[in-house]
């Protein structure tokens, strides 16, 4: 294996369909691991009907690989055993990589799991039906994994705890910002008409769901009516009114411009694996307002406006204290500088680290 390139095989499936987080996650990584020679990177996607999409969403030189089997009845036999293992319809490979959750079965291969939160374990009643096998999958590839991959220590700290696994086992490998943020501009009179921008607007981005605290965001809205709108951004359903607006999912290229002409972020959720717009906000040098939790606490590295979770008051406060920031251009260039220091080819470094670990692990 050292006069070769480390043969990667990933799951590409979060590529499919609308990126929320796990996709944009698995692109970026994809992307980085693509442009490095140590590896030879492949990717498979596990769904009946869109597999044959992935090779047109894959970055240049990685080559696709698919069945058209149910991912329903794939995780199924895997939750059972190791079969059928990957290699079958994927070909031979160092190491398997299961992005999302889900460790595929595996023949030889080592296997890298990406565990992004707990939430499933957290609140199961909140999964899609058809994700209501995850935890007990989530705790079986944990097991089977020889290494797992997390974007916060505080993930890492929760998944050795609950999933039962040896913490040496588990690498901190956090996300990055692309460095298009740096230079983003607010959005032109066009794209302010396309989406219907107001001249002033609180951001939240991020897909709608229980987790996200939007209630307790919509409580603390109402309270302070010198507030601008609210607009929402990702895939809904959310409940608007006559000062907040669903703007849609909109392309990465428009989201840069999005944010940057935000008064400021929210981020209220309950829980939260990393919070990666907290970061791409602060490279546009945009006020931050999310929710006092360890991994947004982590991520937000004190450059953000920190409210315990459901304090209606506190975060109608924070919001009021983020639109009227005023601050110098010391605070801007650190808020921006500690945004710089997260980026894709570190989480693909520390990533392919992983892949060597496990390999090592498993000859063992």
């Amino acid at each position: 294996m050292a006069d070769r390139p480390l043969r990667v095989l990933f799951d590409g499936t979060p590529l499919l369909g609308e990126r929320t987080g796990v996709g944009r996650y698995t692109a970026s990584l994809s992307e980085e691991l693509a442009s490095m020679p140590e590896v030879d990177t492949r990717s498979v996607a596990f769904t009946l009907r869109g597999w044959r999409k992935l090779r047109h969403v894959l970055p240049h030189g990685v080559r696709a690989r698919g069945m058209p089997v149910s991912a329903r009845a794939l995780r199924a036999a895997w939750l059972r055993s190791r079969f059928p293992p990957v290699e079958l319809f994927a070909g031979r490979t160092d190491v398997v990589h299961g992005t999302n959750y889900v460790l595929p079965g595996t023949a030889k291969a080592a296997g890298v799991l990406t565990i992004h939160d707990l939430t499933f374990l957290d609140r199961p009643e909140e999964l899609a039906p058809s994700d209501v096998r995850l935890p007990e999958l989530a705790r079986v590839s944990a097991q089977r994994a020889d290494a797992i991959c997390t974007p916060t220590g505080a993930v890492a700290d929760r998944v050795a705890e609950q999933l039962d696994v040896d913490r040496e086992k588990i690498m901190v490998t956090p996300l990055g910002v692309d460095p298009a943020w740096f230079t983003a501009l607010p959005p032109n009179n066009d794209l302010r008409s396309k989406f219907g921008l107001p001249s002033e607007y609180l951001l939240f981005v991020g897909a709608a769901g229980p987790r996200k605290g939007l209630e307790w965001l919509a409580r603390a809205h109402e309270l302070d009516p010198d507030l601008p709108p609210l607009v929402f951004i990702g895939p809904g359903p959310f409940l608007v009114n006559d000062r907040s607006q669903h703007a849609g999912y909109v392309s990465d290229v428009d989201l840069r411009h999005v944010v940057a002409g935000a008064s400021a972020l929210v981020l209220p959720s309950r829980d939260e694996g990393f919070g990666l717009p907290v970061l791409e906000a602060m490279a546009c040098d945009v006020p931050v307002v999310c929710t006092d939790v360890p991994s947004l606490r982590e991520v937000a590295g004190g450059y953000a406006e920190l409210v315990p979770f459901g304090d209606v008051d506190a975060l109608a406060a924070g919001m009021a204290n983020a639109v009227g920031d005023s601050h110098s251009a010391s605070i801007s260039q650190a808020r921006r500088a500690h945004a710089a220091s997260f980026t894709w080819r570190r989480c693909a470094e520390l990533t392919v680290d992983a892949y060597r670990f496990a390999c090592g692990r498993g000859a063992s």
